[in-house]
């Protein structure tokens, strides 16, 4: 437990309530968008449904959600940063995963325009971009021993990453030892993308 932390739960593709929520909760000082879903489905068989929820969970949240804290620092005159959960298959295509690449590519690109818009305000804003990580969706989606092999020998370190390797790294963005990062994206993939 963490004392002086509230959570709320709100429906993050229900902009009326999230605002509401947000909106009522702040100042803030840190943000980290970690919201995603991945519904992987082949190219030739992507719905409507799977990729419309993709895009309002892994990008519309993550712009909504931003535009509020931002707004806040900004009114508050708060240096802030702010920390997107991307993805290495931002970065490289993966079969069945052609929503989840797209939206987590769409949301590098976001991360770098807010850096880019908000870096006036001082307020940073990075991506972390991990490999394969050991939560319930991923284990969901990895369990496979064939599949998980297939991408584990990809991966230098031989491993996938756990929950603590991206929450350390997205400390050390939040943190000041980062004072001079923004726009960047920060892979924790094992080596992934040099293979």
């Amino acid at each position: 437990q963490c004392p002086g932390i509230e959570p709320l739960c709100v429906d993050l593709a229900d902009w009326g309530a999230v605002e509401a929520a947000v909106g009522a909760a702040g100042p803030f000082e840190l943000l980290v968008n970690n919201a995603a879903v991945a519904e992987l489905q082949p190219f030739l068989e992507v719905t409507r449904k799977a990729l419309q929820r993709s895009l309002d969970v892994n990008f519309g949240a993550v712009l909504h959600v931003s535009q509020i804290v931002a707004r806040q620092m900004i009114a508050q005159g708060i240096p802030g940063a702010i920390v997107n959960v991307s993805s290495q298959a931002s970065q490289r295509a993966l079969r069945d995963h052609a929503v989840y690449c797209s939206t987590k590519s769409a949301l590098d690109m976001l991360s770098k325009v807010m850096a880019l818009e908000l870096g006036p305000h001082k307020i940073r804003v990075n991506t972390v971009n991990p490999t394969v990580v050991m939560t319930d969706m991923g284990r969901i989606n990895w369990s496979d021993p064939h599949k998980s092999a297939v991408m584990i020998n990809r991966i230098p370190l031989g491993k996938f990453a756990e929950v603590d390797d991206v929450v350390n790294s997205i400390l050390f963005l939040l943190s000041d030892k980062s004072a001079m990062t923004t726009g960047s994206s920060l892979m924790v993939d094992g080596g992934f993308l040099v293979s």
